[in-house]
């Protein structure tokens, strides 16, 4: 699967977009990215304010089967990370003009880095790019194995019931087995009705599927490009005034210094851009997660789960584990990277140079000390201790939910 996964993405580059290109198409064909205007512009933003009304429809349901703590919590799973996809794609599509301005710096730069041939950046672009595109395989992979793991968990759950089971389902003396538990204004035990909410669960779950994954996807190439880039500045600056081990001119020195000032700044005003977009949703998301994580802790300790249930839900869970994980760890490396990267001026021959470009030297490195840090909202960072602080307190809410439930 993997290797089939690396075959489709190759298809998807585009050489006016050398990083991004697979997972700008994976964004326009769930309608997030929408560069064109027209009827293709109209459908999508349909479909999308139609799982904006099916995400009420489980608020609702959720309400109504508040008492029933194993069912409302199964529920609770679904709703959550229903709402984190419709949020996704909802600030993607009203904040597109933002998400252009960040696209079009990253393909512009690495263009023009590109056409220079120099080998220190053609490599680190190159190492970069074929890690995002590992990144991206496995986002798309994970996703869809957990999509296709959900919504054939009741089929599975249907046929492993005895015989008597199955009868009394089909004559409608017991529910079949459900996907979620959604709202709809008819009656859902008759078969009319259960074979509409399961479709209708179907394409919600397919939905939100694909956002999350191409949504995780650009989200995490576009953090390994701050880092690469990050890369690439430090080791630029340890270059600033030799090229392998002879000296270079004070002209050279200066337009050095100038390049790598203006390539910073273009970092940390872009990283900004990207970081006001990122932060309100990364914050829904560290909340949601939490509760998430452990809700489905509690599904999986409850007593007349079945097998199939178990395992879903496990994996489901392994899912969002990783899909958090990866977003703090990319988070983590841009911010260590922006940290050290002013170590390349140390790293280079500053002390043969002259009073005058020593002070230049001096400015760079004020400039360079400033660093890059994604936030999850005003409150917190996405960092690694953060990833385990979240873990820490969704087992305390754990904790106090099954005692409360015991």
């Amino acid at each position: 699967m993997r290797e089939m996964l690396k075959k489709y993405v190759a298809r998807l580059e585009d050489p006016n977009h050398p990083l991004l290109g697979p997972t700008l198409r994976g964004l326009q064909s769930c309608g997030m990215w929408q560069p064109n205007s027209g009827l293709s512009r109209i459908i999508y933003n349909l479909i999308h304010l139609a799982a904006t009304l099916i995400l009420v429809s489980l608020y609702v349901e959720l309400w109504f089967i508040r008492a029933d703590l194993e069912l409302a919590l199964k529920n609770l799973s679904f709703t959550m990370i229903t709402t984190v996809g419709v949020v996704k794609a909802g600030t993607f599509v009203a904040w597109q003009t933002y998400w252009r301005d960040v696209i079009q710096f990253v393909s512009t730069l690495e263009r023009s880095q590109l056409q220079k041939k120099e080998k220190t950046t053609s490599t680190i672009i190159e190492d970069y790019t074929k890690y995002s595109r590992n990144v991206t395989c496995f986002f798309w992979g994970l996703i869809a194995s957990t999509f296709l793991t959900v919504i054939l968990a009741p089929l599975v759950d249907f046929f492993l019931s005895f015989s008597e089971q199955r009868e009394l389902m089909l004559n409608g003396t017991i529910p079949f087995p459900e996907l979620m538990s959604s709202w709809v204004p008819f009656d859902k035990t008759k078969a009319f009705g259960y074979c509409f909410q399961t479709v209708e669960q179907i394409m919600i779950c397919f939905y939100v599927a694909v956002i999350n994954a191409n949504y995780d996807a650009n989200t995490v190439v576009l953090l390994s490009f701050f880092r690469g880039q990050l890369e690439l500045l430090l080791a630029k600056s340890k270059k600033l005034f030799s090229e392998d081990g002879n000296p270079v001119s004070y002209s050279e020195s200066m337009e050095r210094i100038k390049q790598c000032h203006m390539h910073h700044l273009s970092l940390i005003k872009y990283s900004k851009i990207l970081n006001s977009l990122l932060s309100p949703v990364m914050f829904l998301y560290v909340v949601i997660f939490s509760l998430m994580i452990c809700a489905i802790a509690i599904l999986l300790t409850t007593e007349g789960t079945t097998t199939m249930t178990r395992m879903w839900v496990a994996e489901y869970l392994a899912a969002l584990i990783a899909q958090l994980f990866l977003y703090c760890w990319h988070s983590n490396e841009v911010y260590f990277m922006s940290e050290s990267v002013d170590r390349g001026i140390y790293e280079s021959e500053w002390w043969r140079c002259g009073v005058g470009l020593r002070r230049c030297v001096v400015l760079l490195g004020g400039q360079l000390r400033k660093t890059i840090i994604f936030e999850a909202g005003p409150f917190t960072n996405l960092t690694i201790a953060t990833f385990v602080a979240i873990l820490k307190g969704s087992y305390s809410y754990y904790t106090l939910l099954s005692k409360n439930k015991g």
